[in-house]
């Protein structure tokens, strides 16, 4: 008996069962709504952060400088605060939440306390540069008034109202809007995510990619264009997206004699597109929703011309570059088993049931999550079931039916904590904002600026959504740039659809803009290649993520919109960033000088069709870029093969 109780009561096994608590309750929560997110977020945060140090525990203690005894001790306490506002929240919310309002008791702030230092601290180690951000804006909360700076002053405010505006007040900081988006939206969305890392279907799907990718050695890096598009459209985050695809792809361009740069910024590149691709859209799209009042299948109609825009120009890009570095040769047939091509169309089909559910059907987000789940899911177990069972067919071997529902639970519980805790540390960072009064300060001298001329404010936005973006991850810097420029721009005539996604795109671009970049950091690492080269090139291929930032002032039906007229500004904006590709990476003359001329030209009408306001001017010249970059991709081909003939 001693032994069965030591073999199952291991930290694992504890996270496990938090994990399935979490699972059930959220999957109860889509279904019913029952409670509110408000009361939601107030019980499952606890859980969150529990799975959250459990997880960190896990993989090799949270602090490796301290004896494992020391570590222990610590979870130990940790835990005890999560369960001590776990119990405190699910029996006095509704006191906290209406009768106490503005005159906690101590309990409430001591537990508002607690569950602060917690998540700063856990912040500390998982998100360090937010942590920092909060530090710094603890301290400009309380002293304010000792600011010399105009601009910056305010009048301060007490650690009390710090620690509770950040917890017990709700409406702002750990248990506020943006904690609830984890726990709702993105949770639902999230099953996605856990049916397929649970059956593996990204890894089948990533070598069916590789499979129609093309039997040139050219087309090899399509492989990783595709496949992260693909798992963007479910991970959210280019990092995660790169760790997934480029363990299968970079390895695979190197062994067929890509170079390790070029290899890490394709995937880089491929990667970041990710953040754009619906139906997650890097998480800023569900904040974006919310900010906006409106269905987030709205978001996501816009989200796909993006998207669209930036994979057909990064595939012309990276084609390229492929057939200057490498030779046409064909190489041998792809293998994939029939069960591996089922769960591929099972992952395809669970988009393709979402995307009925929510713009044929108009099921909400919550719902049209879990149904998609349990349809992605009771298709994947029957598949294994077959095949497994019936046709005992050797691929089913690495799976193990119980083994695989396990590790969905777990994937989903580990994502939305992982997340939460993000939104949690931005919603501190948020209601700080709000307290010191600096978002309308910022507001109004962005006002200032546009009063000079509205081409000003924008390019003020774009620094200082830059600036913002080398520090912050996506999710955050879109938040602060939401909070911060939306308004402003709003007041200056411009559509909240465009300034939303102005926004959004620079918190995209800020992921790979230096000098940080961690989807960069991950590719490199897996080529084992320089960083710093890693990421200018991939800078170099992701140049339609920074036209496209611009362009949807002039093409604005990109965003505004959905319809015809949309998808004749998508064309027209893909047509200009593939002709600037093609400027960049092709060649279409061998005489160097005039083929600079050439492209030269051809980038310059490029422009002209991409922001030039007048739409007959750009449709004419758009037909004339199209000609040229097909033309130009055949006779790129040719001079590749001539130079490589000689040599």
């Amino acid at each position: 008996m001693s032994e069965l109780l030591k073999r199952c009561a291991t930290v694992r096994n504890l996270r496990f069962l938090l994990s399935l608590v979490m699972f059930v309750w959220l999957g109860w929560y889509f279904y019913t709504g029952f409670g509110g997110p408000s009361e939601l977020v107030a019980s499952l945060v606890p859980i969150a952060l529990m799975i959250q140090i459990l997880s960190l525990h896990e993989n090799g203690y949270i602090y490796k400088r301290l004896p494992p005894i020391a570590n222990q001790i610590v979870v130990v306490i940790y835990l005890a605060i999560c369960l001590f506002a776990f119990y405190h929240f699910v029996t006095e919310f509704e006191q906290i939440s209406i009768w106490r309002q503005g005159s906690y008791t101590r309990t409430d702030f001591v537990m508002g306390l607690l569950v602060f230092l917690l998540v700063m601290e856990l912040a500390r180690i998982v998100h360090t540069d937010l942590f920092w951000v909060n530090v710094v804006m603890v301290f400009y909360t309380l002293w304010g008034h000792l600011s010399p700076i105009d601009f910056f002053w305010h009048p301060g405010t007490s650690f009390y109202r710090v620690v509770t505006s950040s917890t017990v007040e709700l409406a702002t900081g750990i248990y506020g809007q943006y904690a609830q988006i984890a726990m709702t939206t993105i949770a639902a969305f999230l099953l996605l995510a856990a049916a397929a890392r649970g059956f593996d279907a990204q890894g089948a799907m990533v070598q069916f990619m590789r499979r129609i990718a093309g039997k040139s050695r050219a087309t090899i890096p399509q492989t990783a264009v595709l496949a992260s598009s693909a798992v963007g459209m479910i991970s959210g985050s280019g990092a995660a997206n790169a760790t997934v695809v480029g363990s299968f792809t970079i390895p695979l361009m190197k062994q067929y004699g890509v170079p390790g740069e070029f290899a890490a910024a394709v995937e880089t590149s491929a990667s970041m597109g990710g953040l754009i691709m619906p139906p997650v859209m890097g998480v800023a799209g569900f904040v974006m929703a919310e900010f906006l009042g409106v269905p987030y299948w709205s978001v996501v109609l816009r989200g796909f011309s993006l998207a669209f825009i930036y994979y057909s120009a990064l595939g012309l890009a990276i084609y390229l570059v492929s057939v200057r570095l490498m030779p046409p040769d064909p190489i041998e047939k792809v293998f994939l088993p029939v069960y591996d091509q089922i769960k591929t169309l099972i992952f395809f089909l669970g988009i393709i049931f979402l995307s009925i559910l929510m713009g044929v059907l108009n099921y909400g987000e919550q719902l049209a999550g879990l149904y998609t789940g349990a349809f992605m899911f009771g298709l994947l177990i029957l598949l294994f079931l077959y095949f497994k069972y019936l046709r005992k067919d050797p691929a089913t071997k690495k799976d193990a039916i119980l083994t695989n529902v396990r590790i969905m639970i777990e994937t989903h519980a580990e994502l939305t904590s992982y997340l939460t805790l993000l939104l949690c540390t931005l919603g501190i960072m948020v209601g700080l904002f709000t307290v010191t009064g600096f978002i309308n300060r910022m507001g109004g001298m962005l006002l200032k600026v546009g009063e000079f001329h509205i081409i000003a404010l924008v390019l003020m936005a774009w620094v200082f959504g830059w600036l913002v973006g080398t520090g912050l991850p996506p999710t955050a810097t879109y938040i602060v740039l939401a909070v911060i420029v939306v308004d402003p721009m709003r007041k200056m005539g411009i559509d909240p659809w465009i300034a939303h996604f102005f926004c959004f795109l620079i918190a995209v671009w800020g992921e790979l803009s230096p000098p940080t970049s961690l989807a960069a950091a991950v590719s490199a690492r897996i080529a084992e290649a320089s960083f710093v080269k890693t990421m200018w090139k991939a800078l170099q291929l992701c140049l339609p993520v920074t036209l496209m930032t611009f362009a949807i002032f002039v093409r604005s039906e990109l965003v505004v919109s959905p319809g015809w007229k949309q998808i004749e500004d998508t064309l027209i904006v893909a047509i200009a960033c593939g002709g600037i590709a093609f400027a960049l990476f092709g060649r279409m003359l061998s005489t160097r000088k005039w083929d600079v001329m050439l492209r030269t030209v051809l980038a310059f009408l490029s422009l002209v069709v991409m922001l030039y306001p007048n739409d007959n001017m750009a449709l004419v010249a758009a037909v004339v870029v199209m000609l040229a970059t097909f033309y130009g991709t055949y006779r790129h081909r040719l001079i590749c093969r001539e130079t490589r003939a000689l040599a």
